[in-house]
């Protein structure tokens, strides 16, 4: 996908009603698919069901994705314009920033909670193999089906459809909506859904930072959520007293980009790349 400023590549312009129902679309299909499951597997849980369906909704986004991008966006090339092909080293180094600024951002939490006495350090002895594998499989995993979804499609389809900085906005918005933040009362809905906000923001700017390649967000999405995913499993305890204005909200399994330390590493984060575009600006003018 183009940098922000220099808009589309193609000449194609999809229409705000197939946009709307394209991923909805796909879901539904795929949650539809995965029904006879619960009579064929009476074992099955529910939640292994939806599982499921939304591994069956992302091949299904994954087959369809190449047909969308040339009939609509009028693209030849379909995966290099959603950012997935690149040069191995290209994708080696964006991937590489991404983790590495997850983990920074996971280390000033941790830092943080320590610090203010709501947190124990147990240490990589406390993790067995299978949840090594767990944060791994979300690394990659949610990071690259989310950022397929969000970064590598919508953003491009946004920009054909609205201007620039619309784009931009619109992207991160939707990108937070989506998410279950209003299940922790006002202080933690409002805190969860800011930061997811920063969240979208940032691997927007990472992306076009990378030139349209998509894997730094992917890197710094999947980090934060195989990351945080490996410390609760053992790597760090957290204390009953923990504030929720520190740990963010959700009680024994909060999601701390929606407290004040993840707010001031994410708008950090953000004030950063900013610069960064600025400054490769600058250098190509």
């Amino acid at each position: 996908m183009p940098p922000l400023e220099e808009g589309p590549r193609a000449a194609g312009r999809p229409r705000w009603i197939g946009t709307l129902l394209y991923v909805p679309g796909l879901y539904g299909l795929g949650w539809l698919l995965v029904q006879p499951l619960g009579s064929l597997a009476p074992g099955l849980r529910p939640d292994q069901v939806n599982l499921a369906g939304a591994v069956v909704s992302l091949l299904l986004l994954v087959l369809t994705l190449p047909l969308r991008l040339r009939r609509v966006w009028g693209e030849s090339h379909p995966w290099r314009a959603l950012g997935v092909v690149a040069p191995p080293l290209a994708i080696l180094g964006a991937f590489g920033r991404g983790l590495l600024k997850a983990l920074m951002l996971l280390a000033l939490v941790v830092g943080a909670l320590l610090a203010a006495g709501s947190a124990r350090w147990i240490g990589p002895a406390a993790l067995d193999g299978g949840e090594w594998l767990n944060a791994l499989a979300l690394v990659v995993g949610v990071g690259f089906a989310e950022e397929l979804v969000f970064r590598g499609w919508l953003w491009g389809e946004l920009q054909r459809l609205t201007t620039p900085q619309s784009a931009l906005l619109l992207q991160a918005a939707i990108f937070a909506l989506v998410h279950p933040w209003s299940r922790y009362g006002w202080l933690g809905a409002m805190g969860l859904l800011g930061g997811l906000i920063l969240l979208g923001l940032n691997l927007a700017l990472l992306l076009r930072n990378d030139q349209g390649v998509l894997w730094g967000a992917i890197g710094l999405h999947g980090g934060l959520v195989g990351g945080w995913f490996a410390l609760q499993a053992g790597l760090l305890e957290l204390l009953p007293q923990a504030p929720l204005w520190l740990a963010g909200p959700g009680g024994s399994q909060p999601n701390p980009i929606g407290g004040l330390v993840g707010w001031i590493g994410l708008g950090g984060l953000l004030v950063l790349g900013r610069c960064q575009f600025l400054t490769n600006s600058c250098k190509r003018d």
